[in-house]
């Protein structure tokens, strides 16, 4: 019986002519052939195409102009703020230089006071003696304003200047030119490059029937 058993055993063992026929052949070392196994194909694996990657390329790209457009209002916000500090820093500097103004305007009202009670003709000598000290007071007051910058518009006999002039009335006289200025009934007043107060003037023009 032991040996009917290693007979089958041989037998399972044994290849059939079919199985060596499909095997290749390959030449060993010594020049014989042999037969080799057959590798199973690997089937081809086509690329897979995620659909999110277009969607991804929509999102990235929008993204990309969204912080074009943050960058742009940010510098645009950064400009608007570096003009509006120099605005603020010119109009501080404004503020220093004519901070006086205000009651500059209200000094040359009281030196034009002072300027015609001085200019009083009298020979009453209390009174020369009232006189005399409203024009020491004048001259103070004219000093402050001197030291502040103010500094009165030289009008009679120029040429009538619109900017620091106004034309309260015409006149005329033949010993000038027209647009001359031939009399003022209030004195102007500048306060460093500002018009504090505009002279009043009498501009010399001929009366129209004597143009014609």
């Amino acid at each position: 019986m032991n040996n009917r058993y290693r007979e089958e055993e041989k037998e399972e063992a044994t290849p059939t002519p079919k199985d060596v026929a499909n095997e290749p052949e390959i030449k060993n070392g010594k020049g014989a052939k042999e037969k080799i196994k057959a590798e199973p194909a690997v089937p081809a694996v086509e690329p897979v195409i995620d659909p999110k990657i277009p969607a991804l390329e929509t999102e990235v790209a929008k993204l990309k102009e969204e912080n074009q457009q943050l960058k742009n209002q940010y510098l645009r916000t950064l400009a608007d703020a570096d003009n509006f500090r120099k605005r603020v820093n010119e109009e501080r500097q404004r503020e220093r230089k004519y901070g006086s103004q205000y009651i500059l305007e209200k000094m040359v009202a009281v030196i034009d006071i002072f300027d015609r009670a001085v200019g009083v003709k009298t020979e009453d000598e209390k009174l020369k003696q009232f006189l005399l000290g409203f024009e020491m007071v004048n001259n103070q007051l004219k000093q402050i304003l001197d030291d502040e910058g103010v500094k009165k518009i030289n009008s009679l006999y120029q040429k009538f200047d619109p900017v620091t002039q106004h034309a309260v009335d015409l006149g005329y006289d033949d010993k000038y030119e027209e647009d001359i200025v031939i009399a003022e009934s209030q004195t102007g007043y500048m306060y460093k490059d500002r018009v504090l107060r505009p002279a009043l003037v009498i501009v010399n023009k001929k009366k129209q029937e004597e143009n014609k």
